[in-house]
């Protein structure tokens, strides 16, 4: 577009607060009236109905089953359960409430939940109440942060047979806008049919399911 043509445009979207001119370089920004529909529609994004479609497609992909977890008031919160072709048998059903620890849809949320969030839940024995919890297995403080630790740097934790016998996983974080933790996509199925490689299609799947869902509620990684 020309100049000329461009003018009256930028003159009324700067009447409107849509954008505003820098005094001093003369170049545009986005105004007032922007942000604010920005955050408005950031803040009436739903996660949850975002991503239902998303693991739906990513448990026909996989013929894995696949759940979604929010965190809710005693910790990760099953909301959304896809199964496959061949059902497993598992605990997990809409609702449940999961291990923070002990599973990997419990730790894609501790890895990246604030510190004095994690606290406050473990003080308060929160872990206790969740599917897949063993008060027969003593925890180290050392033994936590190079676990989670590790589900930081993959962003990406599994579950072999542990804490369900011939049963394995794979959970992977999704994030906000404000880069919080806000869901949790898990994948699991019978340990014959479920790859645990860390770069096996099942994996890889899920990474890019949890990357189009943060994406779409305003997720920017850092560079």
């Amino acid at each position: 577009m020309v100049p000329a043509k461009a003018h009256p445009y930028l003159v009324s979207f700067c009447r409107i607060g849509l954008i505003e001119q820098d005094e001093t370089s003369g170049r545009y920004e986005f105004g007032p009236l922007a942000l604010e529909l920005g955050l408005t529609g950031l803040h009436r994004l739903s996660a949850v109905r975002i991503a239902t479609p998303k693991i739906a497609a990513l448990a026909a992909d996989i013929d894995q089953a696949v759940s979604l977890a929010v965190w809710g008031t005693y910790g990760p919160t099953v909301v959304r359960l896809e199964e496959s072709s061949h059902p497993v048998h598992i605990v997990m059903r809409v609702g449940s409430v999961m291990a923070m620890l002990e599973t990997a849809t419990g730790r894609a949320f501790a890895a990246f939940l604030p510190p004095n969030v994690m606290k406050a839940a473990l003080e308060q024995k929160l872990d206790r109440l969740g599917v897949g919890y063993n008060d027969k297995r003593p925890t180290r403080v050392a033994d936590v942060e190079t676990l989670l630790a590790d589900v930081r740097k993959r962003g990406l934790t599994r579950a072999v047979g542990d804490p369900l016998p011939g049963v394995n996983a794979f959970a992977a974080p999704v994030f906000n806008h404000a880069g919080a933790v806000v869901l949790s996509i898990t994948a699991m199925g019978p340990a014959g049919t479920f790859n645990t490689n860390w770069d096996s299609p099942i994996a890889r799947a899920l990474l890019e399911c949890a990357g189009a869902v943060s994406e779409r509620l305003g997720f920017k990684p850092k560079a």
